[in-house]
């Protein structure tokens, strides 16, 4: 009472006039509150990290001012003793130390918890016949002998009241009550399940409705007539017609607040509530990257195409604006330097795409889409991939927690790459025999994937998990053209743990693997995968320490060879191609933490990738063990997620590799026999650094 009444008490005018700064505001002594939610309960808070930083605070105008308020502080004196018993802790004790300095203060608020209020018995009643009280109480937040926490005391009955919504009782209602010891610092608690009449889905009423067809909706409702009452078919009804696309806001309720009058009516009347959007949408957007140069991008989407809640999509994108002919405006030796010694952006890069999208295949519970494409896309210093062709795919348990898509793609086009590469990786050096592999084909594959998404933000997870497996078979049985047989798997693995308020543990593992098939070229059998099919490593997305597809088996080119009198060979000329491989590992762990310097804005990222690309059953290649790279990097957080800039180290050299002479007359290759070229270790620590920059997390 003593504390209610200063608290209440007036202050002198003067003291209310005069205007302090809180240049800092601590806790000491707490445990079973962590000094965020402590900081949160309360009015006072801690100027901003230019404001209070003695370093920094003399300049004055940086940073957002706080004001120390003396009235608002006593009464976070009696906020923090109310949230200490609310959560069991009836001893708690508060001590204040208040250090003014001119226009300044440091106030420290020390926290003698003593020993909390245990449950010692929860007894749950109303539920028999209904759930299993000893698999219950494992679930709810207020476990007994834990400190009696009446904010976790309230949560669990909304755990009961949740669980028999889902089992058919809409109106049911739980009783709360609780005595408490505070002398012998023990609780016993009751929670009372008044679970009501089970009730069954009745009348489904559709209100808001002008041009889209309510037949439509009502093939996406989870929520049927005669069906058992449900809550999470309800948000779940919310969610599908929400991610249509037709409408601003979608809400699916219950349209009677309480119980029937009547007795032998066992039904509830659930209203949808919907308020439609446009039916068509453009997008534009125009970028940078390091690999694409210039870049644009658009989009024209119609939703609820010819009815069935169907979605017409049309994309178009180009790259390589400003290195491409036709063009090519001799940004190469500038603005886009990192393409500069890259023969795959050369030409433009262009795609279209036409897709359909059905979101009601045979049940709401399954999806379906096919689209039709032209593209030309190449791959950094690894191929170029020009095709027409078109895609099937049925998305099956789309609303599981695992939903699998069954696809099938044909397309006719044509892969190119260096013709190192396919002198080393696939034994074809005549030119005529490159020109072969390199001709336009058709290529059909069967592709099955499944994931298992966890992740509680797509753009910046901070906790859950992401599971993706992908399987591919290309033969003659699907009507691929008898050079691209083959079958390719993947598997990728992350989990994310935060730490703190901010901070974020991550790790991602993914491995993958490609069977072959063999064919008869030039009177030789040829392990045959085209380059665009093949694993590639190193990038912002990969081992970082090492540049886009840099990461593996190496090929090198070189024009004429210099022997010396001891009969030593100097090549001159040499450059350098990613064969890629069949074998791909790569391991990632990342920890991230926000600064002091904009802690909401600004985190660092102290990382360490792992990974290696190999090429099995190919005796030239000498690539072996992982690759370990660790680094740091800078995270700003930006509506379209975090921008990225990493920093990793790479003490390796480049990967040994065959060597092979170009013949200028007729472009064929000769292998130099019993000679690997192996570059040299950049000398000096900063020449080992690799930047990556990029848009989003890595993983």
């Amino acid at each position: 009472m003593l504390v209610a009444v200063l608290a209440a008490a007036p202050l002198p005018l003067a003291a209310q006039q005069e205007q302090r700064v809180v240049r800092g505001l601590s806790f000491d002594g707490n445990k079973a509150i962590d000094s965020y939610t402590l900081s949160t309960a309360i009015a006072t808070s801690n100027s901003s990290f230019f404001a209070s930083v003695w370093w920094l605070r003399w300049i004055g105008f940086l940073g957002e001012k706080r004001y120390f308020n003396e009235l608002e502080f006593r009464r976070d004196v009696v906020r923090l003793l109310l949230l200490y018993r609310q959560s069991g802790y009836m001893d708690a004790v508060i001590d204040t130390l208040v250090r003014r300095d001119g226009n300044d203060v440091f106030i420290r608020l020390r926290i003698m918890e003593g020993d909390p209020v245990r449950l010692e018995r929860l007894e749950i009643t109303g539920l028999d016949g209904i759930l299993s009280l000893d698999a219950l109480k494992k679930d709810l937040p207020l476990a007994v002998g834990a400190p009696f926490n009446r904010m976790l005391f309230q949560a669990s009955g909304d755990t009961i009241v949740a669980r028999l919504r889902n089992r058919g009782y809409p109106y049911v209602d739980v009783l709360r009550s609780f005595d408490v010891n505070a002398a012998e610092r023990r609780a016993v608690a009751t929670l009372e399940a008044v679970p009501g009449p089970r009730m069954r889905i009745g009348d489904v009423a559709i209100a808001g409705t002008e041009k889209v067809d309510t037949g439509t909706v009502r093939r996406m409702l989870s929520v049927k007539p005669n069906d058992l009452f449900r809550q999470d078919r309800l948000y779940q009804t919310q969610r599908d017609l929400y991610g249509m696309g037709l409408f601003r806001s979608v809400n699916v309720v219950l349209a009677d607040t309480a119980p029937p009058a009547d007795p032998g009516d066992s039904t509830v009347r659930v209203l949808v509530r919907l308020r439609e959007g446009p039916r068509r949408r453009v997008r534009v957007g125009v970028g940078y990257g390091t690999v694409d140069c210039f870049r644009v991008q658009s989009g024209w989407t119609s939703f609820d195409f010819l009815g069935g809640a169907r979605t017409l999509d049309l994309t178009g994108r180009l790259s390589k604006l400003g290195v491409g002919v036709p063009t090519d405006w001799s940004l190469r030796d500038n603005v886009c330097r990192a393409l500069r010694d890259d023969l795959t952006s050369d030409t433009l890069n262009y795609g279209v795409g036409l897709t359909l999208r059905q979101p009601f295949f045979l049940s709401p519970r399954h999806a379906a889409s096919f689209g039709m494409f032209a593209e030309r896309r190449s791959e950094f210093k690894a191929y170029t991939r020009q095709a027409v062709g078109g895609n099937l795919a049925v998305t099956l348990n789309a609303r599981r927690n695992i939903p699998v898509t069954v696809g099938y793609g044909l397309s006719y086009g044509r892969t190119t790459a260096e013709p190192a590469v396919f002198c080393s990786v696939f034994r074809v050096c005549d030119a005529q025999d490159r020109a072969l592999l390199e001709s336009s084909r058709r290529f059909a594959a069967v592709t099955v994937s499944g994931v298992r998404d966890r992740v509680n933000n797509v753009l910046d997870p901070s906790g859950g998990s992401l599971v993706t497996v992908t399987l591919m078979h290309a033969s003659r049985i699907v009507y691929s053209d008898t050079l691209y047989e083959f079958n390719r798997g993947e598997l990728e693995a992350s989990r994310y743990y935060p730490l703190g308020r901010r901070g974020v543990f991550a790790w991602r593992v993914r491995a993958g693997a490609i069977v072959l098939g063999r064919i008869t070229l030039a009177g030789q059998s040829v392990h045959f995968v085209p380059p665009d099919q093949r694993f590639y490593g190193g990038g912002p997305n990969s081992v970082r320490g090492y540049a886009r597809n840099e990461l593996g088996p190496r090929v090198y080119v070189t024009d004429s060879v210099d022997v010396n009198g001891s009969g030593d060979s100097t090549f001159l000329h040499v450059t350098a191609s990613p064969t890629g491989g069949n074998t791909i590992f790569v391991a990632n762990t990342e920890v991230r933490f926000a600064t002091p310097l904009f802690p909401d804005r600004m985190r660092v990222a102290l990382f360490v990738d792992a990974g290696q690309v190999w090429e099995r059953g190919e005796p030239l290649t000498t690539v072996n063990g992982l690759r370990v790279t660790p680094g740091v990097g800078l995270r700003f957080a930006t509506p379209l997620g975090p921008v990225r800039l990493d920093a990793a180290y790479n003490g390796y050299p480049s990967e040994p590799g065959p060597v092979y002479l170009l013949n200028n007359t007729d472009k064929s290759l000769t292998l130099i026999q019993g000679v690997a070229f192996r570059p040299a270790l950049p000398p000096g620590f900063w020449r080992r650094i690799v930047w990556q920059f990029a848009v989003g997390q890595a993983f």
